[in-house]
């Protein structure tokens, strides 16, 4: 039965997640964590961490990631399939479409028109990935009080490296995890 609930979920992540992997994380997160409860919100953000440090499209990692966390080998590849299928007709079938009709003018107006949802979903995963690392909860349940100080300076400072200095991101993404490492080591802060 988990098998199935995992296919169909990202069968549907695949079939709705329209522009890119990022756009596709707040679906998982709905899927996995909302819907299903097959894991904590904690959990998720851990595996989304882990999926964008790997290489490769973020969609793929996290089905791959949730595959094994939830049902191992066969898992990968029952939630990276659901994940692809989708993509795939759908690809085929655009661009059979479009090399046909790629002169009509509402072509165009159709993939413009797609791009404020695809900003949305986006801003969203940020939104969520955010509310988790300030204040350990989703957007709709955080408390003021439980703002952590420590990681909006660690994420200030982050900010500050790529915006001011156009630090490479993968290093201030290092940099930022061997400070907080050293912060839980020397303190017991938990990140």
């Amino acid at each position: 039965m988990l098998i199935i609930k995992l296919f169909f979920s990202f069968l549907k992540v695949g079939l709705f997640s329209v522009g890119g992997g990022y756009a596709a994380i707040p679906l998982i997160q709905d899927q996995i964590v909302n819907v299903h409860h097959l894991m904590t919100l904690e959990e998720f953000t851990d595996l989304i961490t882990i999926a964008e440090m790997t290489p490769g499209p973020i969609s793929i990692n996290s089905a791959t990631f949730v595959g094994t966390r939830l049902a191992g080998p066969l898992g990968v590849i029952i939630c990276t399939l659901g994940c692809i299928i989708p993509s795939f007709i759908i690809c085929l079938t655009l661009a059979y479409f479009y090399y046909k009709y790629r002169s009509f003018s509402g072509v165009q107006t159709v993939l413009a028109s797609l791009r404020p949802a695809v900003v949305a979903l986006i801003a969203s995963a940020g939104m969520s990935i955010l509310m988790l690392a300030l204040f350990n909860a989703d957007i709709f349940s955080f408390k003021v009080g439980d703002f952590r100080f420590i990681e909006f300076g660690i994420f200030i400072a982050g900010l500050y490296a790529l915006r001011k200095y156009k630090m490479n991101a993968i290093t201030v993404i290092l940099g930022s995890g061997v400070v907080g490492t050293l912060l839980y080591l020397i303190t017991g802060f938990v990140a």
